[in-house]
Formats: structure tokens, C-alpha cells, sequence
């Protein structure tokens, strides 16, 4: 049975983090994805809110980058919250979204490398072992952490062949980005299954997804956070097989001025509807049952910043 998360992108104020964890809970939500995006709201903040707020739902750190935090200090605060909650935590390790990385002057060379040195070092402070790494970009020795051994599922954020292959080879899972087109997935899935060769690993996506009484109420609120995620360049082959016509270099420069008359022209109907699920509750629930049907172990509801509209979503979800 396929099952639904809530993803929280970090522009929701703190103060109602609790109620939205608490209406997922009650709504069937199996996780909470709570992202990582630098300037935004920070993740394990957040998610010791929504995990005090809750009884049983997981929480997924979503994409803790490796550039932007050592992954000694991933491993803690990871295990930290597990100590605290056991059986609840996810870790998501991920490169990072490039414009945010510039943004803050972090450089991100060889990714493919620093994140499979990232898993390798978190999974062994995991294990309670006594590091002993020494790779091309991280080298740690001679310490273990306070509060290992502890469950903790590591996950890579992917969407480019080498990255998902490494996902389904070293990890527990993959998790595709928000803003994926129902072919995308498909390609990413099977990218990581041909990693996997055989293991078994779960399949994660996140979906934009807004609910309206007409289709177009429920697109125009959804633009500008699909407009931040295909503006970057690794989506260039995500939007080619989605069969939309976009141009990302105007997305980006859009974005980077904030000029969000073009960022929402730029975003068109038809972009939204291949990128998405919008509209009324029937056609939410429809475009839902398309990505479900390319293998996804949990879709992953985003776009949501309020108790009311998660509980209408998991709603029309499972209805």
C-alpha cells in the first residue's frame, strides 16, 4: 500500500509547525519531510517542534547538505532527535540546491564523492562504531558519537543518474525532488533500481500539490514553489521529459531579481499541470494515482504551509 507524506519547505512561520505536525498525524500522514533550504527555516528546529507536537509520524531531515554542515554534525543532530524520539528520524542527505549554495559563497565540487563519503561517515557514527575515514573529502578518527548506536535510515536526495545509483547501491532509499514530472520519476526509479541491482530500497517523491474549488485556483498559488525548483539547471532533463516548454535561464534571472510577474508568467498552466497536482479534489487525487503508479513507496504532499490545506490534501489523497 502506497503511502502519503507532508513535505514542509521552511517558509511556514515556526509557530504553527505543531499544529500542521498534528493534523498530518491525524490526517494518515506517514512522514514529515521537513527541507533544508539555506535562508529558509532551519530543519532540526523544526523538527523537534513537530516531533514533541506528535505521537507516532516519522520526520525525514530533507536534504542536510555536506557542503553547507560537516556531516560529524549531521550524524548529531540526527541522532540527537532519535535518542529523544527512537524509531522516528530519517536522515536525507542531499548536494543542496546550487543557487542557494552560491548564495551563500559554498562552493560544491565533486558531489558524487562528497555525498558518498557523507553516507559512509554518518552510517558508521550510526552504528556506534570508532570512526576511522579517511577519503577524499572527509577525514575523521578516533571518536564515536555520545548517543550511538541508534536507528537511524539514511536517504540521498537525486535526480541525475550517478547520484540515484549511488542511492540505490549504499542507502536506504531515494527521495526524487519536489516538481518532478510523473516520466521523471519513472527514469529515476529506474535509475536507482539498475544501483540497487537487486536490493531492496524504498522510492520516495514529493508532489506540488494545491487544492481549489476550479483547477486554476488551485495552479496560480503554486507557481512561484515550482518556480524555485525548476529554475535550477539539474532540472533540465526533468522538464525535457516532462514535454513542457520553459525557459530556465529566464526562471532563474526572474527568481534572482525577484520579478515574480515573470516568475509567474514564465510558469505556465501547462508547466504547472505536468510538474503537479492541481485542482479540484478529483483531479488532485487523479494526477496522485499517476505518480503512485511508477512504483513511489510514500508520495510526498508539498506545497502545503497550513494546517488546513494538509488536511484537505491527505484528504483528497486517500478519498
Amino acid at each position: 500500500m502506497v503511502e502519503f507524506g507532508i513535505a514542509m519547505d521552511g517558509r511556514a512561520p515556526i509557530a504553527g509547525i505543531a499544529e500542521q505536525a498534528r493534523v498530518a498525524e491525524d490526517g494518515g500522514a506517514s512522514t514529515l519531510w521537513i527541507a533544508c533550504h539555506l535562508f529558509l527555516r532551519d530543519p532540526v528546529t523544526t523538527a523537534a517542534l513537530a516531533l514533541a507536537a506528535t505521537k507516532r509520524i516519522k520526520i525525514a531531515l530533507m536534504a542536510l547538505s555536506p557542503y553547507s554542515v560537516h556531516p560529524v554534525y549531521i550524524a548529531m543532530a540526527a541522532a540527537s532527535l532519535a535518542e529523544a524520539y527512537p524509531g522516528r528520524v530519517i536522515l536525507c542527505l542531499g548536494s543542496g540546491a546550487p543557487a542557494d549554495l552560491k548564495a551563500a559563497g559554498i562552493d560544491s565540487p565533486r558531489p558524487l564523492v562528497t555525498i558518498g563519503e557523507a553516507v559512509k561517515v554518518c552510517r558508521s557514527l550510526f552504528a556506534g562504531e570508532m570512526a576511522d575515514f579517511d577519503g577524499k573529502v572527509f577525514k575523521v578518527s578516533g571518536r564515536r558519537l555520545a548517543n550511538a548506536p541508534c536507528d537511524v535510515p539514511v536517504v540521498i536526495a537525486a535526480s541525475r543518474p550517478n547520484m540515484l545509483q549511488l542511492a540505490g547501491r549504499e542507502t536506504d532509499g531515494v527521495l526524487i525532488s519536489a516538481a518532478t514530472s510523473p516520466p521523471f520519476v519513472k527514469a529515476c526509479i529506474d535509475q536507482a533500481a539498475s544501483g540497487a541491482a537487486g536490493k531492496a530500497f524504498r522510492k520516495y517523491g514529493i508532489v506540488y500539490t494545491r487544492l481549489g474549488a476550479t483547477e486554476k485556483e488551485g495552479i496560480d498559488p503554486i507557481r512561484r514553489p515550482i518556480g524555485f525548483v525548476l529554475r535550477g539547471a539539474h532540472h533540465a532533463e526533468n522538464i525535457r521529459l516532462s514535454g513542457a516548454s520553459l525557459d530556465q535561464a529566464a526562471l532563474a534571472s526572474a527568481y534572482a531579481s525577484e520579478n515574480w510577474a515573470e516568475v509567474d508568467r514564465l510558469v505556465s498552466d501547462d508547466v504547472v499541470r505536468r510538474h503537479a497536482a492541481c485542482g479540484t479534489p478529483a483531479q488532485v487525487k487523479a494526477r496522485l494515482a499517476e505518480y503512485r503508479a511508477f512504483g513511489l513507496d510514500e508520495v510526498i504532499i508539498g506545497g502545503m504551509d497550513d494546517a488546513k490545506s494538509i488536511a484537505a490534501a491527505l484528504a483528497a489523497a486517500q478519498g
